[in-house]
């Protein structure tokens, strides 16, 4: 009893941070008609400015990390974003009217990764004075690339078995190099790569971990006004994928918190480090996603995919896991 109230405190004073005050905000501001409106240009350039942030911290600390204790975690989150996209397969893929192409583009989506959720997860525990790898931010791609890769192999092999196609091969080398272009997962793994062969600290700190948080309440705002404006995609699809939206986010953290746990009793991975593995599998790709299965699968409706994943996914994996699983582990590890 004791363990739960512990979970209930915690898990409310997640809930009064200032990064999810601004989510709210922004969804407020959309939902009273508000005419306040940041542009797309400010938008990208606070995307390019979080990830290549967050490249840089993960680059200069695993240039000193050990392989050893690099090498599970980096594996397990390949592992999870692939399960992620099998359970959608066999669960919404088999549902009533989903049809196959919305099912396996949106299980790519949500077994991607969210950049603004892991950055959000890291000021929390910033906050919350959890400590975690530096390295750990890195994971996201190792988690991010499988899942849409598959998803879309996935796709195109179901549309060649329903049209009776034969032969041919799938172009897995294109729908990796796809990834890799995208403004996401170029501007992290830029990051990366500068951070790990130049180790720029002075840079970082002075100017890229100074400007973190407050571009962070930006995208936040940014974040919610668009989760409000497309609630009205949300209703046009079926309700299975609003469902889905709702119970995976949780389902899938706790696949990677129990990932993250096996961790940390075999390598030592922190506790910080679990949870961050924990959010990034709850969370759903909100940058890099959804042009890449757009673009991989293209008979998929982007009012299922984009839709349950905006305007429900993404917000339910900032306000509910995050605070969720930062109270978790505090019971677990005994914060």
């Amino acid at each position: 009893m004791e363990s739960l109230a512990s979970l209930v405190s915690s898990f409310v004073a997640q809930l009064q941070s200032a990064t999810l005050a601004f989510l709210l905000g922004g969804f407020l501001l959309a939902a009273t008609g508000s005419k306040l409106a940041i542009p797309d240009a400010v938008y990208r350039f606070i995307i390019f400015m979080l990830l290549m942030s967050v490249g840089l911290d993960a680059g200069i600390e695993v240039r000193e990390a050990d392989f050893d204790q690099l090498a599970l975690p980096a594996l397990l989150a390949a592992l999870i974003g692939c399960v992620i996209v099998l359970i959608g397969s066999v669960t919404l893929g088999r549902l009533p009217k989903v049809r196959r192409e919305d099912a396996l583009a949106t299980s790519g989506l949500f077994g991607a990764v969210s950049a603004s959720t892991l950055a959000a997860a890291m000021v929390a525990l910033d906050e919350r004075a959890i400590p975690f790898e530096a390295w750990a931010p890195a994971l996201y791609p190792f988690m991010d690339i499988p899942a849409l890769i598959l998803a879309i192999v996935l796709a195109t092999l179901h549309k060649r078995k329903s049209t009776g196609e034969q032969g041919g091969k799938v172009g897995v080398g294109a729908i990796i190099a796809d990834s890799l272009r995208g403004s996401a997962l170029s501007a992290l793994l830029l990051g990366l790569a500068i951070g790990f062969l130049i180790q720029p600290q002075d840079l970082y700190e002075g100017f890229y971990d100074l400007l973190f948080r407050g571009f962070l309440s930006i995208l936040m705002l940014v974040l919610g006004m668009e989760a409000y404006s497309r609630l009205a995609e949300l209703r046009s699809v079926a309700q299975w994928f609003a469902a889905y939206a709702v119970i995976s986010p949780i389902l899938h953290g706790l696949i990677g918190f129990a990932a993250g746990y096996l961790a940390h009793i075999l390598v030592g991975f922190s506790p910080g480090g679990v949870v961050l593995l924990a959010v990034i599998a709850a969370s759903n790709s909100d940058i890099s996603g959804p042009p890449t299965l757009r673009a991989g699968i293209p008979g998929a409706n982007p009012s299922a995919f984009i839709g349950s994943s905006t305007s429900l996914g993404t917000p339910i994996a900032i306000a509910v896991c995050i605070p969720l699983f930062i109270a978790l582990a505090e019971i677990v590890f005994v914060l």
